[in-house]
């Protein structure tokens, strides 16, 4: 099927928001067999009736309801922006749609995109969680505004983009308290013996943990690995373990899952990036997270 003529469904929509050709006809300045061909012929573009006669109304039918629903947004879209190239501002909300990596902590995540949403313009926030390779994808044909993930782009990537390092930190480990209290002594030694909660092999801090052990001679007790962090947490929080998390963001840690700090690793870090088809960033959602995260979060 061809483009829809836009004259064609101007003359339709004003008729489905008037809810008559001859209310229509008043508002266009038009006569009604003029409204009338005009609709005919887009009835005839799309190949089915757009209205259907109940006595002396006119009704939409189901494709009516689709188009109309098409045509508003349209329209609207149109009037914001002639009221924009005269200066005057549209007071839509500025759409930030946001792919999120599963493996990235959701703390983590809100504590990023918090300050798009203290922009001075109002800001609706649309966010997208999956696995970075599909997030990536969506990235590359405009679905997303911006990735955040734990891992800048790999060579392999088919992906044309650019991977923005928002900051690192070191990592933490987390425990009830009373595993807190008990593997706290002697600190990392102590790990030898405790029960951890590790994210899988997949994960970014997953395999410098495993260096990291290595370099330590410390042998995991994995009692349970776990590709969402959240469900991770949830164990730790009910004390079925130790769990490693970004130190960045250890107070809010143990406030939501009521558990205690047991040590830091500094060697392991944690490091978050904006990936954008942008080199340089200009979107202003993704440049006050990335402020923000530098001044802040990760300082």
């Amino acid at each position: 099927m061809e483009w829809p003529n836009f004259h064609h469904l101007l003359y339709f929509w004003t008729v489905a928001r008037e809810g008559s050709i001859l209310a229509a006809c008043q508002k266009l300045y038009v006569s009604q067999p003029t409204v009338s061909a005009q609709i005919k012929a887009l009835e005839r573009s799309f190949g089915q009736p757009l209205f259907t006669r109940r006595g002396r109304r006119l009704e939409l039918t189901e494709l009516g309801h689709i188009v109309l629903r098409y045509a508003d947004e349209i329209f609207t879209l149109g009037r914001e922006l002639a009221e924009t190239v005269r200066g005057r501002p549209a007071g839509r909300a500025l759409r930030f749609v946001v792919g999120i990596a599963d493996v990235v902590p959701k703390l983590i995540a809100y504590r990023l995109l918090e300050p798009a949403l203290e922009l001075p313009e109002p800001v609706e926030l649309v966010c997208r969680e999956g696995k970075p390779e599909q997030l990536l994808a969506a990235l590359a044909v405009h679905d997303l505004d911006v990735v955040l993930t734990d891992a800048p782009l790999g060579p392999n990537v088919n992906v044309r983009a650019f991977s923005h390092l928002l900051g690192e930190c070191g990592s933490a480990v987390f425990g009830i308290p009373s595993l807190a209290r008990k593997y706290r002594k002697e600190f990392p030694k102590s790990l030898k013996e405790a029960p951890l909660l590790l994210p899988t092999e997949t994960c970014t801090t997953r395999r410098a943990l495993n260096q990291w052990f290595f370099a330590q001679d410390i042998s995991p007790r994995i009692v349970g690995q776990f590709d969402d962090s959240a469900l991770l947490k949830a164990f730790g929080q009910a004390g079925r373990g130790l769990f490693f998390a970004p130190a960045a963001i250890a107070h809010e840690i143990e406030q939501q899952y009521g558990v205690e700090q047991v040590g830091t690793v500094n060697q392991v870090r944690e490091r978050f990036y904006a990936i954008s088809v942008e080199r340089r960033v200009r979107h202003p959602a993704v440049m006050a997270i990335s402020g923000a995260a530098k001044r802040e979060l990760f300082r």
